[in-house]
């Protein structure tokens, strides 16, 4: 087992140079961490012209009482399914609990409830995910792609999408200003 083993419940903040352009300081959401790979959810970059509504409507969902807000670009994985992290106080079935701060719900279930003003008090809502085979991210965060920050709602549900890269490294008392594009040997 090295470090970097299970970290859900954590927030993964690009690093600068990662090599990976997708990923250019991409805040992602971790859900799933085990020994079979990993599983997180973009929260840093909202999809351009895709709103709550109108997902709603092509899933079939009458509007009810919620919000028209962005939806976020969950990765470049099946970025045609829905995602929705969402704060603990809501529960399903489906519905898997990640943290003390935030569970993950992929079902139609959840937006109806959003929609009918029954849902989660905090929620974002993204398409497609990030994801790593065996090994594959605790490789990454060797090679100085990644950094595993605290996990903190107020940074999923109060902060706005553009700003959580900088907000994440802030509460880790990190001055992203000062980071460097490659990592030194001693």
């Amino acid at each position: 087992m090295t470090e970097a083993r299970y970290l859900a419940g954590n927030i993964l903040l690009a690093m600068p140079g990662m090599g990976d352009p997708r990923f250019a300081h991409a805040v992602i959401a971790m859900c799933v961490h085990d020994e079979n790979g990993a599983l997180g959810i973009g929260i840093g970059a909202l999809h351009s012209g895709v709103s709550l509504h109108g997902l709603l409507t092509d899933v079939g969902i009458e509007i009810g009482v919620a919000p028209d807000v962005p939806i976020h670009v969950g990765g470049p994985v099946e970025p045609q399914r829905g995602f929705v992290l969402h704060s603990t106080d809501w529960e399903e079935p489906g519905s898997l609990p990640v943290s003390d701060q935030w569970s993950l719900s992929a079902s139609l279930d959840i937006l109806r409830a959003i929609a009918e003003g029954a849902g989660p008090a905090h929620w974002l809502v993204s398409l497609g995910y990030a994801g790593w085979g065996e090994g594959q991210l605790e490789s990454e965060m060797r090679q100085h792609g990644w950094y595993a920050a605290q996990g903190r709602a107020s940074i999923l549900f109060d902060t706005p999408a553009e700003s959580r890269w900088h907000a994440t490294w802030r509460a880790e008392g990190i001055d992203p200003s000062h980071l460097v594009a490659a990592t030194g040997r001693a």
